[in-house]
């Protein structure tokens, strides 16, 4: 099995991290888009008071978890589904990287992902031994019909954000295909520019889920990163089979984890609070990035700069190692972010304007 896996980028990552951290001032770590601000207090009262809890938890969910994903898909993004449509995720991370081998795909079937794109996608692929394709857009694709499609809009690196009628196009094609079309909505709740929708919303699924499922993430939305707190929903005959498939295995979300899911999904102000922090840092990293001679390509969406000074993507990480920032190289998301580097905004305030500092410094 090992085999068939990459390096584990932030690995390869480390020597930079190192350096980075060795400035006086310390590091300012913009390279995972790791959460920082305080999780919710009313998730951590949900938590506590959720914390006796000597039974297993429930692989499918406690019926009071499905209901408020459902309310919430409703609530936040006009999407109908049936409570038993929805099924916990130990981190949404666990669920990408599975779920083309609890659908049983294998030698033979084919995983299409984006060509920029979260590595786990391609771990899907390479974990069930299916052979991966990557793709611009599916829709210019002409080879044999994938099992799976991997969708991620807003994406993660570049921040594209697919618009409604691609988004309709993409179902439709995917259809036809026989292909389960999944997007990752993680980054949903942080759209910058313009606008899009689930990929369950009636104006792309058609009314129907056959053949389409959502993958979201409470990590960013409510900083439940340390939790490991998502949830599926979509075609029922697909959360049938990953449900069945999770039981064997033992994939079950804590019982006080579900409690606080709950929570999260319940409350809507924290998340207009979080978006406020984001979008100032987002805000002055970006006009920093570009006063010292940075492009920003994309980045409608998600919470990173997809930037570039025209140059390979490991002279940018070194260049900026030594200032004592850390960023991603493009390469880890695909062969075309060769010459880019992926700038989070989910670091504190006062290591944003560290990081604003080092660059009208040493830029």
């Amino acid at each position: 099995m090992i085999e068939r896996l990459p390096k584990f980028p932030w690995d390869v990552l480390f020597p930079y991290r190192r350096r980075a951290a060795a400035h006086p001032d310390g590091l300012v770590n913009l390279a995972l888009g790791d959460p920082v601000d305080p999780t919710p207090p009313a998730v951590r009262a949900a938590l506590a008071a959720a914390a006796d809890a000597p039974g297993y938890p429930s692989t499918e969910g406690t019926p009071a978890l499905r209901a408020a994903a459902a309310a919430w898909l409703l609530r936040r993004e006009g999407v109908t589904v049936e409570p038993d449509a929805v099924i916990p995720a130990v981190g949404t991370k666990e669920l990408i990287a599975w779920l083309p081998t609890m659908l049983g795909l294998g030698p033979g079937d084919i995983v299409l992902v984006p060509e920029l794109a979260f590595p786990t996608y391609e771990v899907s692929a390479r974990l069930a031994g299916a052979k991966l394709v990557r793709t611009d857009s599916p829709l210019t694709y002409d080879g044999p019909a994938p099992r799976v499609l991997w969708l991620n809009s807003p994406s993660n690196p570049e921040g594209r954000v697919l618009g409604t009628a691609e988004l309709r196009a993409i179902v439709a094609w995917a259809r036809e295909q026989g292909t389960l079309v999944v997007n990752d909505e993680c980054y949903l709740d942080h759209v910058w520019e313009g606008g899009t929708r689930s990929v369950l919303h009636p104006e792309v699924s058609g009314g129907s889920h056959r053949g389409v499922l959502a993958v979201h993430s409470l990590s960013k939305r409510s900083n439940l990163a340390g939790y490991r707190a998502g949830f599926a929903a979509g075609d029922p005959d697909v959360i049938a089979t990953l449900l069945e498939v999770r039981k064997h295995a033992g994939q079950m979300v804590p019982a006080p984890v579900q409690a606080a899911m709950v929570a999260a999904l319940g409350d809507d102000s924290h998340l207009a609070q979080q978006r406020e922090h984001y979008a100032r840092r987002r805000a002055v990293l970006r006009q920093a990035l570009v006063d010292n001679g940075f492009r920003i390509d994309h980045s409608a969406g998600a919470l990173f700069l997809w930037a570039t000074r025209d140059e390979p993507c490991w002279t940018t990480v070194g260049a900026l190692a030594d200032l004592g920032i850390l960023v991603a190289p493009g390469e880890f998301y695909g062969a075309a972010g060769a010459r880019h580097v992926r700038v989070a905004v989910t670091e504190t305030d006062e290591r944003v304007e560290q990081a604003v500092k080092r660059l009208a410094e040493g830029c």
